[in-house]
């Protein structure tokens, strides 16, 4: 930048150099990622848990949804919520990788290395799934504490915890670990690819309602596609996660033993997935939603 100073006449202005502020930069590590990650699963969690227990009570036991809320109304509210602190940990801190890893990956990808932007994303979102895949333990515990068998077996997540390290190691906290990393990498790859094909190519609403409709229906819609591919991977992990000590049994293994005891039929193998289809509807456009209104906080 540079400032001409008057002079008197006849002599010619001086010209004075000043310089330019240097460029706001990104860091690679941007903690603010990660708190909105964190404080959009949050607000997630809190309100879908209920809808998680009536599609968990279908995968494992196969029944219809009116058998599942059956189930629930009869345990009544004492027990409605139990077993949510598991999630909230897991899906907080989750959540909180899966958007600060992907974009401390994917930026450096981009801007460093100079790598195509969509291999960028793919290889981000696999990153940050593997990431992910470390907070299984309680996802393993959520498991057990949501299927009524273990009601009396376990009281909290606390005794759950030190019941299966006591008396089968700390192996046992992630068996399906195989299903779960199949599940996270490429989903996770495949939602940040769709969402920010989205986020380019929909139009920028004038009105906030309209904006935040478009961010809440966006998401709602490719949470819910994506959920709906991978069910399967998830009716496996809860079929291999509801067993404590014992054997290890394959991916494979266990997907057939699904397949057999749901009367040979694919369909049955889906029995679910329109709840699950329902929760992930909601449960990702809140998550969009609470993201973008919390990026607007902290950046």
């Amino acid at each position: 930048m540079a400032i001409v100073r008057a002079e008197p006449t006849g002599v010619p202005p001086t010209v004075t150099a000043v310089a330019s502020p240097p460029p706001t930069t990104v860091p690679i590590f941007c903690w603010r990622e990660f708190a909105c990650g964190w404080g959009a699963a949050f607000v997630n969690i809190t309100v879908t848990y209920p809808i998680y227990k009536m599609i968990f009570r279908q995968m494992l036991h196969g029944v219809q949804l009116t058998q599942a809320f059956g189930q629930l109304r009869s345990e009544g509210m004492l027990y409605l919520y139990r077993g949510i602190f598991p999630p909230l940990a897991q899906k907080t801190i989750s959540l909180s990788l899966m958007f600060g890893v992907y974009d401390s990956t994917r930026r450096p990808l981009v801007e460093y290395c100079h790598v195509n932007p969509y291999t960028a994303k793919t290889v981000a979102g696999m990153v940050a799934g593997t990431f992910e895949a470390a907070l299984m333990p309680f996802e393993r515990v959520q498991t057990l504490l949501a299927d009524a068998t273990y009601h009396q077996r376990y009281r909290n997540t606390h005794h759950a915890f030190k019941i299966i390290i006591l008396e089968n190691g700390i192996k046992e906290l992630y068996r399906g670990l195989v299903p779960v990393l199949w599940r996270n990498g490429p989903s996770n790859a495949m939602f940040f690819v769709l969402r920010e094909e989205a986020d380019s190519r929909l139009p920028k609403r004038v009105s906030i309602l309209s904006q935040r409709t478009q961010e809440f229906v966006a998401g709602a819609c490719i949470g819910a596609f994506i959920s709906s591919l991978f069910y399967p991977l998830n009716v496996v992990k809860v079929t291999m996660q509801c067993r404590v000590g014992g054997p290890y049994d394959s991916m494979w293994t266990a997907l057939q033993q699904v397949y057999n005891d749901r009367d040979r039929k694919l369909r049955n193998v889906y029995k679910g997935v329109s709840m699950n289809c329902t929760r992930a509807f909601f449960s990702w456009g809140i998550m969009n939603t609470a993201y973008e209104q919390l990026k607007k906080v902290f950046y």
